[in-house]
């Protein structure tokens, strides 16, 4: 029940996606073009970069608040995926125990100020691909994908993966349940979940050939078909154009100790 409710909760991006906003209405290929500038942006900067890299959370920030996606399921999926994160930068204090910085009487080695990067990283790198998402819907992701010259066969295959992974957790939900009913009180073994797992193969490869013959029944060809049209337009445009220039500038110039800098002018 737990892995079911996660997945469905993972379809509530899908419904996100079909709310009505300046963003939403954005013709698709905009939206990937400055997300991945973003993403290359933020892996630019080195491991010991940490003031420099705050400024870039205005860019989720500022799609969240104008397409009115909700925030907690985001915050929830970040939380789920943080011990990935965790996991790398884990030993990174360990290994680097130079010193880098000196707050008071403490002393910070650059392990823990690359782990803090890493961090850092991961919040900006998963909460743009996540808002890119809830603004889209993984179809017009795809169909965006396929007019920026991305193969067909890879565009399929991701969009393929999205939505049957749904119909795989569900036969596998399913499986699991029907087991713990027979076995009453006693818990599962091992073997029991392993021939749940090859039932579960077997199942999705007879599904896959079925709906293999009825898509080719339907006339698909390989391209990914939609009703509604988008047109790369000057909304368009200026979105790229603006948020490339801001990424520009807070790669050259730290903006969090510029603007730290005035404040303190300000207020001397």
């Amino acid at each position: 029940m737990r892995a079911e409710s996660r997945w469905l909760e993972l379809g509530q991006m899908d419904d996100a996606a079909r709310m009505d906003s300046a963003v939403h209405r954005l013709d698709p290929r905009a939206k990937i073009l400055v997300t991945l500038a973003f993403l290359v942006v933020v892996m630019s900067f080195s491991r010991y970069t940490l003031s420099a890299l705050t400024p870039l959370l205005f860019y989720p920030l500022v799609l969240i608040a104008l397409s009115r996606v909700p925030l907690l399921p985001l915050a929830r999926k970040l939380v789920w995926a943080a011990p990935f994160a965790l996991l790398v930068g884990a030993f990174n204090p360990l290994f680097d125990r130079e010193p880098m910085l000196h707050l008071g009487g403490w002393t910070i080695s650059g392990g823990w100020i690359s782990f803090a990067n890493i961090g850092i990283r991961f919040i900006l790198t998963v909460s743009a691909a996540l808002v890119l998402i809830a603004t889209t819907g993984m179809h017009r992701l795809c169909a965006g994908m396929e007019r920026l010259a991305v193969p067909r066969v890879l565009v399929a295959q991701m969009l393929f993966l999205y939505r049957y992974l749904f119909v795989v957790s569900g036969e596998g939900s399913r499986m699991v349940r029907a087991a713990q009913l027979r076995a009453g009180a006693s818990a599962l073994s091992l073997r029991v979940y392993g021939t749940l797992v090859g039932m579960l193969l077997l199942r999705s490869l007879d599904r896959a050939e079925r709906v293999h013959q009825a898509m080719l029944a339907r006339g698909f060809e390989g391209s990914l078909r939609r009703l509604d049209a988008h047109s790369f337009g000057w909304r368009e445009a200026a979105f790229v154009l603006g948020w490339l220039s801001f990424f520009a500038v807070a790669r050259v110039w730290n903006l969090a100790t510029l603007l730290g800098s005035a404040a303190m002018r300000a207020g001397g």
